[in-house]
């Protein structure tokens, strides 16, 4: 009976998709391992891969593996949207995870690719309030939003004073979704934003911006661009006038910008956080990352982003054991609704059937003289 059951699991699965074995669980990622993001697609597959293979060696999840299916889209919307219904419809993925890019999880919506496979999408590396609101349900955002970031950044720069601030974005979705916020935040406090600058998506001519920004002095800039073009921009900027504070959100990786820059250029460039610090034990949930990499991946550095994975990981893996024995689609994301003031270590993830915002946690951080982050 058992085989024949074995045999009955894979012959249905073969007709919609590939065969997926009885004892395995499919997850999906699509992730830009190659182009301007590459560096940060990298550590968010290797957030995911690291948990995966840890859950595993630990007998997988109701005695089943994973399978860990990616698939690298070069941060370009239509490889997003092509590779994701190549992951729903070939690989027969039970679950997607760790996307990134707020036009391209976008058009996934607008294209209705996540609704008509009944699936869910867990911890994208996106803040844009166009993906939270209205109410998706099947998105689980484990990340605060840009709103949220940029509350907090305006919130510090005005603490210190500085009142007069730019914004450098990149013109897309994502940087105005990132815009959007920074104004926001600002007509809260009765300000206005003194100048903008954008680029192009996927390049690094920062050039206009440069100049826009440059003209009108301004105390702080923030900017919402990804790592080549924050890099640019902060080089060129710091060469081209006097600012007191240049600081991004949370998608830049500062390991590269300091690579990019050297340290000294990249001293001082503040960097919002939507993670705890994952670099000091101080939370079960850092020193358990912390742990993984050593074992599973010995030779990487810790990151947030690869930490923000990390996380993601864990959240799907307990839907999947609530899902129980036998999880469907369907049933993966009611499990997920169920995970309220959950608590993956000293970091608490709350979702229900009418939320999907599981934090709205911000923090602030610098890179030091030495390229390092300092909170």
């Amino acid at each position: 009976m058992k085989l024949l059951r074995m045999a009955t699991a894979l012959i249905a699965a073969a007709v919609f998709g590939q065969a997926v074995a009885a004892d395995e669980i499919v997850i999906g990622q699509v992730a830009p391992l190659s182009g301007v993001l590459a560096d940060t697609g990298k550590d968010m597959v290797l957030g995911v891969k690291v948990y995966f293979d840890m859950v595993n060696d630990r007998g997988g999840v109701h005695g089943k593996h994973i399978r860990h299916v990616v698939k690298d889209d070069g941060y370009k919307v239509d490889e997003t949207v092509r590779l994701t219904r190549e992951a729903i419809d070939k690989d027969n993925v039970l679950a997607l995870i760790g996307f990134a890019g707020t036009g391209n999880v976008g058009e996934l919506l607008k294209q209705k690719v996540l609704e008509q496979a009944n699936i869910a999408l867990v911890a994208p590396y996106t803040g844009a309030e166009g993906l939270r609101a209205p109410f998706n349900p099947y998105i689980f955002h484990i990340r605060a939003g840009y709103a949220d970031e940029a509350e907090g950044i305006v919130n510090q720069l005005v603490l210190l004073n500085m009142k007069r601030i730019a914004v450098m974005y990149q013109d897309d979705p994502f940087g105005r979704a990132g815009l959007d916020g920074v104004k926001a935040a600002m007509q809260k406090r009765g300000l206005e934003v003194v100048a903008t600058g954008t680029y192009e998506k996927n390049t690094d001519n920062v050039g206009e911006a440069v100049k826009n920004i440059a003209k009108v002095s301004p105390q702080a800039v923030v900017m919402i661009s990804v790592n080549k073009s924050t890099a640019a921009f902060s080089k060129q900027i710091r060469q081209a006038t006097a600012i007191s504070q240049l600081v991004n959100i949370s998608v830049v990786n500062p390991k590269e910008i300091v690579r990019l820059i050297g340290a000294d250029a990249a001293r001082g460039i503040g960097i919002a956080q939507v993670m705890p610090y994952p670099y000091s034990q101080t939370l079960a949930i850092v020193k358990e990352y912390q742990q993984a990499m050593k074992k599973y991946a010995p030779k990487a550095d810790l990151s947030y982003t690869s930490f923000e994975e990390f996380v993601g990981a864990k959240v799907l893996v307990e839907g999947l054991k609530r899902s129980g024995s036998a999880p469907t689609r369907e049933k993966v994301i009611q499990a997920l609704e169920t995970l309220n003031a959950y608590d993956v270590g000293g970091f608490t993830v709350n979702f229900s059937p009418t939320n999907r915002i599981g934090s709205r946690f911000v923090e602030i951080t610098v890179i030091g003289k030495d390229g390092r982050l300092l909170r």
